[in-house]
């Protein structure tokens, strides 16, 4: 239990944490000088921020991680330096780092990082343009341009991939459930994928519209009867490291066979995605749309 609450405390902080910060004044994201040496000792202030400078092959010079960061498997080793809202100042400081790579949602933390006199890069992972977009500034920072330019055209790649096989094909009607209390029976408070950007664009990526599109919440709260009305063709369940708990995914999607008068549960077009890489903004985003496209559409060769 105790590793699906830090989960949920890590999804809930990546994805809702900027409108929790809402009463806070805002500040421009910091961009270090393009003139300035590459990064050696690097922080990272949340998941999707650790495996972009892993991925970049920058992992030798992350000194220091959030409690939350566990991908990929080499984070273990690294020093960890409180959580994504609540940062250790003073573990931060004897790491001795000469940057500090976080999302906007840690601006809560900003004046504490500035009076540490080292440099920050902020980065916007709300978006999948953003985290395309972050790729290129983490590059840029740490001497890693070819990088960071090879890795942004291979995935713009297997995004187009993707659209190109979904041209003209059907668009279910998708139903993108984030959280909920799962094997409770008839889901109830589903947390769902609203006016998310990031989710929008996962959907639409691979080839299909969010039944709550039209909600004005990020991740609005629905009940089994806003559900029934909504009535989606399909529905993906994120239940990311789901066993950490003690549960499996069958025993999820017995939720949802408790409302048989959905298309989705008619047709048994009911998804439980267990994957770590879904809930995260990262790199491994298209993962996430290479899957969602092959479930929506498998008449498609997807090989």
């Amino acid at each position: 239990m105790l590793g699906k609450l830090l989960l949920t405390a890590s999804i809930v902080a990546v994805f809702v944490g900027a409108f929790l910060l809402k009463g806070l004044p805002t500040r421009p994201p910091a961009d270090p000088a393009s003139d300035a040496p590459p990064a050696t000792r690097i922080i990272s202030l949340a998941p999707s921020v650790t495996e972009t400078l892993f991925a970049l092959g920058l992992g030798d010079r992350v000194v220091g991680v959030t409690r939350f960061c566990n991908y990929p498997p080499e984070v273990k080793t690294k020093a960890r330096i409180g959580g994504f809202l609540d940062p250790n100042i003073e573990a931060i400081v004897a790491l001795k780092p000469d940057l500090l790579v976080m999302l906007v949602e840690n601006q809560a933390s900003q004046p504490a990082f500035e009076d540490l006199n080292v440099r920050m890069l902020v980065v916007d992972h709300r978006t999948v343009e953003g985290t395309l977009d972050s790729i290129t500034a983490v590059g840029r920072v740490c001497g890693a341009e070819a990088r960071a330019e090879t890795m942004v055209a291979d995935l713009r790649a297997r995004i187009d991939r993707v659209a190109k096989k979904t041209a003209g094909l059907p668009r279910p009607r998708v139903l993108f459930s984030i959280s909920r209390a799962p094997g409770a029976g008839r889901p109830e408070d589903v947390y769902v994928a609203g006016g998310s950007p990031y989710f929008a664009s996962i959907v639409k990526m691979a080839g299909a519209e969010n039944v709550f599109a039209a909600e004005t919440a990020v991740f609005p709260v629905v009940s089994t009867e806003g559900i029934l009305h909504a009535n989606p063709e399909v529905i993906i369940d994120l239940v990311p490291l789901v066993s950490s708990d003690g549960r499996d995914v069958e025993s999820l999607l017995a939720d949802w066979r408790q409302i048989p008068e959905l298309d989705a549960v008619k047709h048994d077009r009911v998804y439980a995605l267990d994957d770590d890489f879904a809930s995260v903004p990262g790199p491994r985003f298209i993962l996430l749309v290479e899957k969602v496209a092959a479930i929506l559409h498998p008449e498609v060769d997807w090989d």
